[in-house]
């Protein structure tokens, strides 16, 4: 399972790039929206930053063809390559424009799944990516976990080439779980992302490492 950025804040994300082994960077409004910038002003950080890693941009018009607009507008505007991929929510406006912007040749990440039949639709419609929400489904007393199996399951069966990239976490248990159900990316906020590359016994190893090598690692480097 590859790793991305659930995030637009720059700061995080010059601290993750400089460690973490991240593929990429997703955003939405609501990520873009914490940051207090427009996009004018915060594409052209992302994209320098990410260099040719991947990078998921949702679109938020409604109508099918406002959609392909857009993803044509970012792709031109901000000269965007193959790591580039147009979110489009499951929507009937959003199925509609997945292979309208796919005939563009612009990769596609489908958002806001909730269930299998969703993400299996937007596979065959052409996205590369399906994203289903893992914690908003258990909010609501449902198995967010199973739901991402199922969809690796399906795609797996069905012989499609579209990657699961699982997200909306809240614990590292869960990004632990869609990984052992066979997801092929998760897109993790900076919180989660540090916890779950940390454990305090690692700390506490590395603390007796250093006190037992006192003394004793004399050769110069």
């Amino acid at each position: 399972m590859i790793y991305l950025a659930d995030t637009a804040n720059i700061d995080e994300l010059k601290q993750l790039f400089n460690y973490f082994p991240i593929e990429g960077v997703t955003t939405n409004p609501t990520i873009i929206a914490i940051e207090k910038k427009p996009m004018s002003v915060i594409m052209p950080e992302l994209v320098e930053l990410v260099g040719d890693k991947m990078l998921h941009v949702q679109m938020i018009s409604s109508k099918a063809e406002d959609m392909l607009r857009e993803a044509i507008a970012y792709k031109e505007k901000f000269a965007l390559g193959d790591n580039y991929f147009a979110k489009i929510p499951v929507t009937m406006e959003g199925y509609k424009a997945m292979p309208m912007i796919k005939k563009q040749g612009i990769n596609v990440t489908a958002t806001a799944i909730f269930t299998q039949q969703q993400a299996l639709v937007a596979a065959r419609a052409g996205a590369d990516w399906v994203a289903p929400y893992v914690n908003r489904l258990d909010n609501i007393s449902s198995h967010g976990i199973e739901v991402v199996g199922n969809i690796v399951e399906n795609i797996k069966q069905f012989g499609l080439k579209t990657g699961v990239l699982a997200a909306s976490f809240k614990t590292v248990d869960q990004v632990h779980r869609v990984s052992m159900m066979g997801s092929q990316a998760a897109t993790i906020s900076f919180e989660i992302l540090e916890r779950l590359r940390s454990h305090p016994m690692t700390d506490m190893s590395v603390e007796w490492f250093e006190k037992d090598a006192e003394g004793l690692y004399d050769i110069d480097f």
